[in-house]
């Protein structure tokens, strides 16, 4: 038994093989051709894309689900109706609107209106009550204290 025991160990012990090949005998990654895996695997990919490329592109829209299509289309063209009808109606809200300003201009140029005589007057009286407010407010600052 000692004997296998030894012949083992000794069996273990040696200096095993060289996994890799010496540097002498490497080639170079860059000379060598694909394998025949590599073209193989290239060629059905090169095929594959070129196949995808020359199908037509696929729409939800053109995919008729049960029926649905033909009322979803119903839908969308009730909406749009729907749309276009609220349009009009605020176009139509806005030229009312738009009369009620001008209409409400006129009523208050015809209304202020005053003559010329008059209207210098009131400015007039509008600069004399504005000197009057502020030399009572500077008189109060700047008044002696009690």
């Amino acid at each position: 038994m000692a004997a296998t025991s030894l012949f083992v160990v000794a069996r273990f012990s040696q200096p095993t093989a060289q996994l890799s090949p010496p540097p002498s005998e490497r080639k170079e990654a860059s000379s060598a051709l694909w394998t025949r895996r590599q073209c193989l695997l290239v060629l059905a990919a090169t095929a594959t894309a070129l196949k995808a490329a020359e199908m037509p592109v696929a729409r939800a829209k053109d995919i008729p689900l049960f029926g649905l299509k033909p009322g979803l289309q119903a839908a969308e063209k009730e909406a749009e109706l729907l749309v276009k009808e609220g349009f009009e109606a605020a176009e139509k809200g806005v030229e009312a609107a738009e009369k009620g300003v001008e209409f409400a201009e006129k009523e208050i140029e015809s209304a202020a209106s005053f003559g010329n005589l008059n209207q210098a007057g009131a400015v007039a009286a509008a600069e004399l009550a504005g000197i009057l407010i502020a030399t009572s407010v500077v008189k109060g600052i700047l008044g002696t204290e009690a």
